[in-house]
């Protein structure tokens, strides 16, 4: 059965931003040595691997014969905006300015590094992360004290959680909900994927 994109990998992810990037730039596709680099990937097998869940999943597609073979399926539209008409008040009433201005979500949505993950479960709520939201993940490798991560623990099982460093070289995980713990892991056992920059959510 094909995959999905919302089935990639956070490194997946990534490899797709950046080949978005590359093509946006080159008009062409970066080599296996040049992605391996992007994601600090030595091995040009593992890379090939991430490649052919990108074109199992449709977010690419693969030109046999052809140095460089990889064409886009869906180059991303820039130019996505929304008219930014003013504030609006969600405590007491303030006077409705138009103000004629645009608010790029291309940028919001789609910066460097930046993928998305739907959450499932309520152990964020007290954040404001409800379950069946859209949460938008810059990747990086650490985090400062109280962002909310991306984890990857035991290099097995991803989870949304709060960060504190401790002082004794833990890392803390903490739910933004009353009726569940805090974990507590050796820092070895855990990998910072990405942190949250945004929501979304559906009405």
């Amino acid at each position: 059965m094909p995959m999905t994109s919302t089935q990639l990998t956070p490194t997946q992810h990534r490899l797709l931003d950046f080949l978005r990037r590359y093509f946006a730039e080159h008009g062409h596709a970066p080599t296996l040595a040049e992605m391996g680099a992007a994601l600090g990937i030595r091995s040009r097998g593992t890379v090939h691997r991430h490649v052919q869940a990108l074109a199992r999943a449709g977010a690419i597609r693969l030109v046999p014969g052809r140095k460089r073979g990889i064409a886009l399926c869906d180059a991303p539209d820039t130019r996505l905006a929304l008219p930014l008409l003013g504030r609006i008040a969600a405590g007491r009433p303030i006077e409705a300015i138009p103000d004629q201005d645009r608010l790029d979500l291309a940028e919001f949505l789609l910066g460097p590094g930046r993928f998305a993950l739907r959450v499932q479960g309520d152990s964020m709520i007290g954040a404001g992360i409800l379950d069946g939201d859209t949460v938008v993940v810059e990747s990086c490798e650490d985090a400062p004290d109280g962002a909310i991560v991306v984890a990857l623990i035991d290099n097995e099982e991803a989870t949304l959680k709060r960060l504190r460093h401790r002082p004794d070289g833990t890392l803390m995980l903490i739910p933004e909900n009353p009726e569940l713990r805090p974990m507590i892991y050796p820092a070895d056992r855990v990998r910072i994927q990405g942190r949250v920059v945004g929501v979304l959510r559906s009405y």
